[in-house]
């Protein structure tokens, strides 16, 4: 029997997210338009759990981009900003995100293609609403970065990971993404020797997620305790769930299992164990896995969502134009 490891789903303001689309401006040759004179709306509401308080490029310019050149000027620029993506973005490398961004797709239009996002050294990120497909590298890779919320998008066919966390990156919430055509899914803490950053980091909500046929890593968590796997459909999963690994502890917790051999466990390749607790889970062709040792008490207040209906409400809620 395959091995299994646990997370855990939260309910509440992600669900109801609503993004504001409404700019003023003619489109300049180089695909940006220009900002609004007076601040447009926050692009969504609050996220839930650890990432609770990010608000991204609230109170900043509005800007609407439409080519990767616009794309790069708009994210690296050293003031918040939100950056409305209308059109593919088509990149060769991964490109850093600064701080006190928002980047949001315009209803299905918003795609990035070619790279990713590198969510470097910087505090108070969303990235919301993207297609991103064909990754060179990660679709979106965070290290040193706190407060970051990356909340319903689309990704597939990353080379490496579709959103890996690492470097003592902290205070983070993954939220309503459907994931699928992904071998390496989400890593979170990406090596055995970097316990003297990743201690006491590497915290983490992932909240009513898609893994859509996703082989492994959903996610493979190493040092952060607790994170938080909670209210995720895990859907014909090929390798493994959810894995814990070296000193780790994962509360995995009413999450809907289906046609996922080994849901979860503990230790991973050549890491060691960490702590996994599995509770309320609902499993279909399922077999519940591996538990072991305790997890920090999740610092936060939320309701798990019952785990029989995450199915539908994750399949109807997750993804790219579901906000």
């Amino acid at each position: 029997m395959r091995r299994t490891s646990a997370r855990f789903t939260l309910t509440g303001a992600a669900a109801a997210t609503a993004v504001a689309m409404a700019v003023i401006g003619a489109t300049t040759a180089s695909g940006v338009t220009a900002p609004e004179p007076q601040p447009a709306a926050a692009a969504a509401a609050a996220p839930i759990g650890f990432g609770a308080g990010t608000t991204g490029g609230a109170g900043g310019a509005t800007v609407t981009v439409s080519d990767a050149a616009a794309f790069k000027t708009a994210v690296q620029s050293s003031a918040a900003q939100i950056v409305r993506v209308n059109g593919t973005i088509s990149l060769s490398s991964m490109t850093k995100v600064t701080s006190n961004k928002t980047i949001v797709g315009v209803g299905t239009a918003g795609k990035i293609t070619g790279s990713g996002l590198n969510v470097a050294n910087a505090n108070n990120v969303i990235i919301q609403n993207l297609s991103f497909s064909g990754s060179n590298d990660d679709a979106i890779n965070v290290q040193y970065s706190t407060k970051v919320w990356i909340d319903h998008n689309s990704i597939t066919g990353a080379k490496d990971g579709a959103v890996d966390i690492k470097r003592a990156s902290t205070n983070i919430t993954v939220s309503w993404n459907r994931t699928y055509g992904q071998d390496k899914n989400m890593l979170l803490g990406h090596s055995d020797d970097n316990s003297s950053e990743d201690n006491g980091k590497l915290k983490v909500t992932y909240d009513h997620n898609w893994f859509d046929g996703t082989n492994q890593r959903n996610p493979r968590v190493r040092f952060g305790n607790p994170v938080h796997v909670l209210n995720n459909y895990f859907s014909n999963i090929g390798s493994y769930g959810v894995a814990s690994t070296e000193n780790a502890g994962v509360l995995v917790e009413a999450n809907y299992f289906e046609n996922t051999d080994d849901t979860y466990h503990l230790g991973e390749g050549d890491s060691g164990p960490g702590s996994l607790v599995a509770r309320n889970n609902h499993l279909v062709n399922s077999t519940a896995g591996e538990t072991g040792g305790s997890v920090a008490a999740i610092p936060y207040s939320y309701t798990a969502q019952s785990a029989s209906s995450v199915k539908a409400t994750v399949t109807a809620g997750a993804g790219v134009g579901k906000i």
